[in-house]
Formats: structure tokens, C-alpha cells, sequence
């Protein structure tokens, strides 16, 4: 799918534009996060139906994903990506006019579909500006992602503060963010197939490696869902922390997991994903450990933020050893995608179940047993690594180092 004739300045744009695009799509997901309570209450749910129809968000998304190949084939992946950016944004409007239980389902299967569609396409082209570059950008691209998700929840929190209706502010705001989207799509790569190349399946089962790969994310996601839905009730339920306390961890969270993805290119280029991944693995380990043989609160905090140190860079490292690993980057990154959809679903549930039967400590002893897990089987991502050494030497000639 590269091309060499494409210019540096080309390339640099569409590396930025991509990363708008990043943060765009994040956006919608941390504006929706903020006012799930006001969700609720329009709905009139009870906490147990609110999870049921949450649910449905991952569902949407992994029915819907494997169709993002098939859409960009057909229509180029400018033209895809603008439109489907599009759909996750407007959908943004939908959860808030849902009066009651199914309605909501509906509503968050539309707009769990238009995030995975679009997370996919939005993916597979940053691949392509990687393959292009002959260096690692992915985890910057999701660091992006992860800002523009504090960006959202920070406005969606002002509104909720100021007692906004979520139906203005999600209009307001899916307003603002179409717009802008539709803008940066403009200078995203306009990748079109070959002639001869056959269109991919609507739908089909993930090729080998993108399972392997997947499981590697897995690990990742679970340990990330945990750690932003459970840190804060582990520190209030099991260290009796304050309620500002127990808040601030999952913040302290959420930033470092977003300062390590955009700093995590410079460390993936040094030494390679393999080795970059093992090291997180090693890292979420330690982190897991001091969660669970914390005795205060700053112990507690400090191994969260070690183990969202050692995942932060995972997931981007998927996606890109996904798309380099066969012919259909759509198909490898809508396999591993799901895999990680799903692993983000059942997390808090089961580390729920688990604390329930036993203890948020055994809970967490699960959390760092994963974290081995990617320091075990890190290697799987080595074809990510090949791909990038066959590409690296032609395009570093014809495609001048945007940052020169």
C-alpha cells in the first residue's frame, strides 16, 4: 500500500493530520465518559442495567469492524476515514436522547460500530505513514488519542459542573468535532487499491498472526481497564483514602499513560518494539506488585502509575505489528482490535467478580500475572520490527525525516 513517490512534505502533513485525527476521535470518547451519570438518570437505569447496556458499545464496535477494510477498499481511505470520522462524532448525540433501556442499547451499538470503524481506518493509515517514515509513530498517534480524551473529559466535566443538559453539550460539542474532523481529513494519505487487488470480505475471521498479536493486547487492555475503573476503589475500599485521593489516582493514571505514549516513539525507535514491550511487561509487573503489597496510599499510587508506564506503549505496538504483519493491514488491525475491544469489556467485570469471591488484592494478583505475560510473549510483535528494517531503506531516501 506505500508509496514511494510521495513527498516529505506530504508525508509530514499526513503524519499530523492523522494525529488530529487521533485526538479527534478520543475526544468524542472522553466527552461521552463524563456524563454517563446524566445518561443514567435520563434513562432511568439501575446500575445493573447501565452495565448492560454499556456492553453494547464493544458489541457494536466488534460487529462493525471488520467492515472498515471492505468501506476503505471502496472508497479510498481519505474518503472512508472523513466519513466514518463523521459517524463516530455525530453519534456522540445519540446515548442522550435514549429515554429508556433499549432505545439506549440501540443508541450505543450505532455508536460502539462508528468508533471501531473508524478506529480501524484511522489505524491502518497511521501504519502507512510509519511504513513510509521507516520509524515508529504509533504510540505518539495514541498519545494523541489519549489527549484528546483528557481534552473531552475536561470540557465534559465543566458541563456537568455548570448542570449543562448532556443533549447541548454532546450537540455543542459533536458539532465542533465533525467539523474538524471533516477539516484534517483533508491532508490524510489517499490511499487507493491496485487495480487487480481484490476487495476484502464484509466479514472473516482474523488471520493467525493478528490473533497472537491480539493476545499480547489483550494482556495490555485488561490491565489498563482495571487500573482506570478499579485504582480509585482500591485505595478508598482497601487503604480508606480520602475521595480526592482515591480520584487523583486515576488521573495520575491517565496522564502518565498519555505522556508515555508520546514520549514512547523515541524509545520504540532506540531500541525496537520487542524489547520496549518486555521492558513495559517488566515494569507493569513492579507496578502490580507494589499495588498489591501496599500499605499506603503513595505505595498504592506509585505502582499505578508504574504498571500505566508499562502498558502505555503496548496497545499502538499491536496495531503496527498488526499492519505490517500481511497484505490486509484493515483485517489484521479490525482482528486485533477486537480481541482488545473485548478484553476492555470484560475487565472491570471480572476483576469485580474476583474481588467479590476473594479481594481487590487477588484481583490485582491477576492484573500483574497478565503484566508477565507481555514480558513472555512480547516477541510475537518481531514481525512488526522486520517490516520496519525492509522498509526503512528505500523510503528513508525518497522521504526526507520530517523532523530534519
Amino acid at each position: 500500500m506505500g508509496d514511494m513517490s510521495r513527498t516529505g512534505d506530504e508525508v509530514r502533513r499526513a503524519r499530523y493530520a492523522v494525529a488530529a485525527v487521533f485526538a479527534v476521535h478520543g475526544s468524542v470518547t472522553g466527552s461521552f465518559a463524563t456524563r454517563v451519570p446524566w445518561i443514567r438518570e435520563h434513562a432511568g437505569l439501575s446500575a445493573g442495567q447501565l452495565g448492560f447496556a454499556l456492553a453494547f458499545t464493544a458489541f457494536g464496535a466488534a460487529c462493525a469492524m471488520p467492515l472498515a477494510g471492505r468501506i476503505t477498499h471502496r472508497f479510498g481511505s481519505r474518503a472512508a476515514l472523513r466519513g466514518l470520522l463523521a459517524l463516530w462524532t455525530l453519534a456522540l448525540v445519540l446515548p442522550s436522547l435514549a429515554p429508556n433501556l433499549v432505545t439506549l442499547c440501540l443508541a450505543l451499538f450505532a455508536y460502539g460500530a462508528s468508533s471501531g470503524m473508524s478506529d480501524v481506518t484511522m489505524n491502518a493509515l497511521g501504519v502507512e505513514v510509519e511504513r513510509l517514515l521507516g520509524r515508529s509513530v504509533m504510540s505518539g498517534l495514541h498519545g494523541m488519542w489519549s489527549a484528546g480524551a483528557l481534552t473531552g473529559s475536561a470540557a465534559g466535566t465543566l458541563a456537568a459542573h455548570l448542570g449543562a443538559d448532556a443533549r447541548l453539550h454532546f450537540a455543542l460539542a459533536s458539532a465542533v468535532l465533525t467539523v474538524l474532523g471533516a477539516t484534517v481529513c483533508g491532508w490524510v494519505l489517499d490511499v487507493q487499491p491496485a487495480e487487480d487487488e481484490e476487495p476484502p470480505p464484509r466479514f472473516a475471521l482474523p488471520p493467525r498472526s493478528a490473533l497472537l498479536i491480539g493476545a499480547v493486547g489483550f494482556c495490555a487492555v485488561f490491565a489498563e481497564g482495571a487500573t482506570l475503573d478499579w485504582s480509585a476503589v482500591f485505595l478508598r475500599d482497601r487503604l480508606d483514602s480520602s475521595a480526592g485521593l482515591a480520584a487523583s489516582a486515576t488521573t495520575g493514571s491517565m496522564l502518565t499513560m498519555a505522556v508515555a505514549r508520546i514520549a514512547g516513539d523515541a524509545v520504540v525507535n532506540r531500541f525496537g518494539a520487542v524489547r520496549t514491550v518486555r521492558a513495559g511487561g517488566v515494569l507493569a509487573v513492579l507496578g502490580g506488585l507494589l499495588i498489591v503489597l501496599a500499605h499506603h496510599p503513595a505505595q498504592a499510587m506509585a505502582g499505578f502509575a508504574l504498571m500505566g508506564l508499562g502498558i502505555a506503549v503496548v496497545v499502538p505496538l499491536c496495531f503496527a505489528a498488526a499492519g505490517h504483519a500481511g497484505p490486509n493491514p484493515s483485517q489484521a488491525i479490525a482482528g486485533v482490535a477486537t480481541i482488545t475491544y473485548t478484553s476492555g469489556l470484560i475487565a472491570p467485570s471480572l476483576i469485580g467478580g474476583v474481588a467479590q469471591a476473594t479481594s481487590l488484592m487477588v484481583s490485582f494478583c491477576v492484573v500483574t500475572a497478565l503484566g508477565c505475560g507481555l514480558a513472555a510473549f512480547a516477541g510475537v510483535l518481531r514481525t512488526a520490527e522486520r517490516g520496519d528494517r525492509a522498509e526503512a531503506g528505500p523510503r528513508s531516501a525518497a522521504v526526507p525525516d520530517p523532523r530534519a
